[in-house]
């Protein structure tokens, strides 16, 4: 079965998951495209999905018959709207990070799709699908025994000056307090946010690097550190210290070489390369439970509690150095 799909949001990665649909994976088809910038989604139909219908907003998009299933890629302050309405019209529904603005905004998400009675929204937390997360995991399944600490790095080269401190954490860190989770089989109980020095290329609006310590209900230890003006490229690190023994997630394929009377090997510059291939199988995941008109991966309640925990980490940066604690409703049946 092909799903007929509509992408609400033609920015980079809108038209990027069209042309993965449309080009590179099995089992999907672009058939209606929706953007605030209409020539934007112009530009994606003559370029990736010739025949796709223009819809004029998102809503139209997800009432249209022709449309299964739905890709929302728009504004994140839009995700909630469009997420709830896919859910009332009973299509299942991909939603790129956040799920949500507010915890509160994801928590009806969550509401919304119990009382449907079945999953249909996928939350994009690609890490989940990286092949070296998913090796990280069966490691610390298989061989390293219970974890008791974890020791991360989230690095970029440099970010725009809009960017802020909150930031940090509604939209870089989000991708480690997902990961954790799922990779540890575990939730959080409360949050420490300290910070050194501010580096020298950071401004005034941004305390950067900061160094977030979670604690979760197993006694894990996990501290992130954030360094969003590290310079020297993009770099995710993650260690996983257990009971007998140590597993570490593995670094990209980069040829080494022996060059100039030293020993070196390229680092990524750019998030896209390194998780590329993540962003395939998460969407052909997509498709496959779409076609049986439901979803799976990420859940929504995933995206709450990304939510709810971000909020911490957030007030504990308006807090530094006291834990702030986390507090989760139960978890619905829908997501046991």
């Amino acid at each position: 079965m092909t799903v007929n799909i509509g992408v609400i949001g033609t920015g980079a990665i809108g038209r990027d998951h069209a042309r993965r649909i449309n080009q590179v994976l099995a089992g999907g088809r672009i058939v209606a495209l929706s953007d605030v910038n209409c020539a934007s989604a112009e530009a994606v139909r003559a370029d990736i999905a010739p025949g796709a219908t223009v819809h004029a907003t998102g809503q139209e998009l997800i009432a249209s018959p022709e449309v299964d299933a739905v890709l929302v890629t728009s504004w994140g302050a839009t995700h909630e709207e469009y997420v709830l309405a896919a859910i009332a019209a009973g299509k299942p529904c991909f939603c790129e990070k956040p799920l949500a603005t507010t915890a509160e905004g994801a928590k009806r998400i969550v509401d919304a799709e119990v009382a449907a009675g079945r999953r249909l929204v996928q939350v994009g937390f690609m890490r989940r699908y990286d092949a070296g997360y998913v090796a990280l995991k069966e490691a610390v399944q298989k061989h390293t025994g219970a974890p008791i600490m974890v020791h991360a790095a989230h690095r970029n080269p440099t970010v725009p000056e809009a960017y802020t401190t909150p930031m940090a954490i509604h939209d870089t860190l989000i991708h480690e307090i997902d990961v954790f989770r799922w990779l540890l089989e575990d939730d959080y109980t409360e949050a420490r946010v300290t910070f050194p020095r501010a580096c020298a290329r950071t401004h005034a609006k941004l305390r950067d690097p900061q160094i977030v310590t979670l604690k979760t209900v197993k006694g894990v230890v996990i501290d992130t550190e954030i360094f969003v003006n590290c310079h020297y490229g993009y770099d995710i690190q993650c260690e996983v210290v257990g009971e007998d023994g140590i597993a570490r997630l593995p670094e990209p394929m980069a040829i080494q070489m022996r060059l100039g009377a030293k020993l070196q090997n390229d680092i990524l510059t750019d998030w896209k390369d390194r998780f590329v291939a993540s962003y395939d199988v998460e969407l052909q995941d997509f498709l496959k439970a779409a076609a049986a008109g439901t979803a799976t991966g990420p859940t929504s309640w995933d995206g709450y509690m990304a939510a709810v925990t971000s909020d911490a980490c957030v007030a504990a940066q308006e807090r530094e150095g006291e834990a702030v604690a986390i507090t989760y409703p139960a978890r619905p049946a829908l997501y046991a």
